[in-house]
């Protein structure tokens, strides 16, 4: 590709910060992947969540005042703007305080060819300003799963603002189908709807040698019940191990509902079945899920986990809820689906797998990640958007 590199700020509702390094990784793989072909600078703003500036004379990147404390740095050639602000009193005073951050970020960068908006609403409202001050273009990307059936994507105002936004941006990119059909059917138009795929780092995710006994089932999520469902996976694990089956279940990731999960995990006698590990990243974190035999998911809802994709790479099959567009990715030969909410459904699957993982080809599931989720892929596909072509 010998197209020359453009300048695209990417205005990021959701990115890794100070106080969760795991929050909106996948943005930040994305921006990584772009930075492959052209000049990427990141901005995201985020609340103080307990007020500690620190003024660094040898750090000519990081500023201060009362109310905002912006940070910048190089990461993996990506140009990284993070702006903390003060806690606000109120809903409004947080929306001013949320834009005025952006601003003073955008004041910091050289112009741009292109704004790259992840997550709506805010700040698709910022890009659509700056298109009509300097005619910059911009293009959406959403992540949020808040317009599947059952979640709660309402308010005049909200609606308004998103149409708005979307109806002006020159290309909008979903990470599945599924969510850009929900988007249409909530009246959110755009002509150029394109499914823009996660990035998996194959570097890190890797096949491993093993040979478990018994089983290893691995479980990574935020810990978030309402959506994760872990509970109900736990459910179904009690059912497999009322039946004499024997398993291993290792249980990664942290969130408000961790300690309620390790809770109910001893009151269903399961101790002795499952581990929590809390939150593991990088290359501890590909180590573990490399370990397992199969990854199992029991989501109420979700968009594209790509966690899934991770397990993938790391030649594991899938057993998973139907739910989101999951099943865009996973097919019999890469696992099995289950209807969400149906603890019984959910262990006969697990029990299936615990008989049959090892006739799924480890090499075949992660060449199917391989040519279409590597960042040099990825890379390319959003150069394409970014060049229109």
């Amino acid at each position: 590709m010998n197209k020359e590199r453009k300048h695209i700020i990417f205005l990021a509702r959701w990115y890794p910060h100070r106080y969760d390094p795991m929050f909106g990784l996948f943005v930040q793989r994305h921006a990584e992947a772009a930075a492959l072909f052209n000049d990427i600078t990141v901005i995201y703003c985020q609340e103080q969540r307990a007020l500690s500036i620190e003024h660094n004379a040898h750090n000519p990147q990081l500023t201060a005042n009362c109310n905002y404390e912006i940070v910048r740095t190089l990461e993996n050639n990506v140009d990284t703007i993070r702006v903390y602000y003060k806690k606000p009193k109120n809903k409004i005073q947080s929306l001013l305080r949320f834009y005025r951050a952006n601003m003073k970020a955008l004041k910091l960068c050289k112009p741009a060819d292109m704004i790259h908006v992840h997550v709506l609403t805010r700040l698709g409202i910022i890009a659509w300003i700056q298109k009509l001050l300097h005619k910059t273009p911009y293009i959406i990307t959403e992540h949020w799963s808040r317009y599947l059936p059952g979640n709660d994507f309402s308010g005049f105002l909200r609606k308004s603002a998103c149409k708005l936004a979307v109806r002006n941006a020159e290309v909008v990119t979903t990470v599945t189908e599924n969510l850009a059909t929900a988007m249409r059917n909530h009246g959110l138009k755009n002509d150029n709807y394109v499914v823009l795929p996660n990035v998996v780092n194959l570097d890190m995710f890797h096949i491993s040698e093993k040979n478990n006994a018994p089983c290893k089932i691995i479980h990574i999520s935020c810990f978030e019940d309402k959506s994760k469902n872990i509970s109900g996976l736990l459910e179904s694990l009690k059912i497999i191990n009322d039946k004499g089956i024997d398993f291993q279940c290792t249980l990664i990731g942290e969130g408000m509902d961790l300690d309620l999960m390790k809770e109910k995990a001893k009151e269903l006698q399961l101790i002795n079945k499952v581990s929590f590990t809390g939150l593991l990243q990088g290359q501890a974190l590909a180590d573990e899920l490399s370990s397992g035999d199969f990854l199992v998911l029991s989501s109420n809802y979700e968009n594209m986990p790509v966690v899934i994709l991770e397990a993938l790479a790391s030649g594991l099959p899938v057993v998973s809820t139907n739910v989101g567009g999951i099943k865009e990715m996973i097919d019999d030969t890469k696992g099995i689906l289950v209807e969400p909410k149906n603890k019984e459904a959910l262990a006969e699957a697990m029990i299936k797998m615990i008989e049959t993982y090892k006739n799924y080809d480890a090499n075949y599931l992660r060449n199917s990640v391989i040519e279409k989720y590597g960042y040099e892929s990825v890379g390319r596909f959003l150069s394409k958007l970014y060049n229109n072509d």
